[in-house]
Order: structure tokens, then sequence, then C-alpha cells
């Protein structure tokens, strides 16, 4: 997927001005830089000025040194999937009272967001694929009804989100759909892949011009405008 200079500059300022790191903030890197979203871990402590702590091959392979890393150098900002949260739950019973928690990568479920809502400062859970850069909506998890059923959220910065049907007609608030990713984080396409990129980034038909993203996922418009992930469209 090729990635422009943009498409990261939007994400890094949406987030720096969405957290507000200062450099009282020690966000501990635990992403392999294979995985897109270490891409939000390097480069956002240097952008704003917080301190950026990498954790050691020990502490990746070992969750309970990991859980004592987030103790031993106070963190406060946090992003991993919700296997590596559990897994950081369950290690031991270090206090995670300062810590602000973004959750991604694989689906949220009720269990693990109570349980890190209940010991976390803040949980957010955060949703996109790599195609529209990282993260493209975020749903802080402050209140019972997304702790139930925990939705990904609304759109982030310069983003914007459409729930359509097969013919790209919007779905009603509540039906189910296929969503599509357009704005500013919307990358190149596939590098080689001319025909894989125009299936996939097709163009925008809302009045903004350029392309959307179809992501294949399913998801319902939720009361509040924000949106539920229901599961794939290929599957």
């Amino acid at each position: 997927v090729t990635v422009t200079y943009g498409n990261l500059t939007h994400l890094l300022r949406t987030f720096a001005e969405r957290l507000k790191p200062t450099c009282d903030d020690r966000l501990l890197a635990v992403t392999t830089v294979a995985f897109d979203i270490a891409a939000l871990e390097i480069f956002l402590p240097l952008m704003t000025g917080a301190r950026l702590v990498l954790a050691t091959d020990d502490e990746h392979r070992d969750p309970l040194r990991l859980s004592r890393a987030v103790a031993e150098h106070r963190i406060t900002l946090l992003q991993a999937t919700p296997a590596l949260w559990q897994s950081l739950l369950e290690a031991g019973p270090e206090d995670l009272s300062g810590v602000r928690a973004l959750v991604g990568g694989e689906a949220l479920h009720s269990g693990l967001a109570r349980e890190l809502r209940a010991r976390a400062r803040e949980v957010t859970n955060v949703y996109g694929p790599t195609e529209t850069t990282v993260w493209s909506t975020a749903a802080p998890l402050d209140r019972e009804d997304r702790l139930n059923r925990p939705p990904i959220g609304e759109p982030l910065g310069d983003t914007r989100v459409h729930v359509l049907d097969e013919r790209l007609r919007p779905v009603p608030a509540g039906g189910r759909g296929e969503l599509y990713i357009a704005g500013a984080g919307v990358a190149r396409g596939y590098r080689g892949r001319g025909d894989l990129t125009a299936d996939r980034f097709v163009a925008d038909p809302f009045g903004h011009g350029g392309r959307m993203y179809r992501t294949g996922d399913v998801v319902r418009r939720c009361a509040d405008g924000g949106l539920e992930f229901l599961g794939r469209s290929d599957f």
C-alpha cells in the first residue's frame, strides 16, 4: 500500500489534537514496525515532545515483563491490539490508572472493554485499514452502552465515512451496509497492482471529489452517529 507523507501527517496531527500529548507523557511502543500502527507509536511522541519508550524484545515476548515496563516507566499512553491488552491484564496487577489506552487492530469484545475501562484512565476503541492510513474512526468507551457493544466510533480529522448498499446508496440509520472511507487518509493504492487499486479505491460520488476506499467491512450506523462493526462482506 502506497501511503503518502500527507496521509501520515494527517494521522499524526489528528491524534496530536485529540490526545494533546505533552512533555510529561510517556508512550510505550510495543508494535513491530512491520505493522502499520507502529507509525503512530514512533512518530507521535517525536512530533509532540512526549517521551518515546521502546519495549525490548524480551518485553515483547513476555506480557509480565511488558506489564512491569508500563509501571517502571510510568507510561501514560499505550496503543495495543485487544489480544495484547488481554495478555497485559492477565499478566499482573500493575497499576494502569494513569494510562490512556488505545485499542485497535482486532474486534474488541465487551468483557475486555469493561475490564480495561475499570483499570485504565481512559479507553478509546480505534479502527482503520492500512489503505486509509492506520486509524480512521475512534470511539471513547465512556458510556455504559458503549461498553456493552463497543463501537468503532466516529470519523477522525478530515475523514468521511459512508455506509452504502451494493449500488452505492446510503443505508438508513440502523441498517447494515458496507463501510467506505474517504478523506485525507486515503492512500494512493496498491503499488504495482493497478487492477486491485481500481477495484478497491473507487470514485467518491458524494460531492467531495477524489476517491473512497471500499473496506469490505459490514457496519451499522448507531443512533448517536457512530459505527458498529458487524463483520466482513466477503466471508
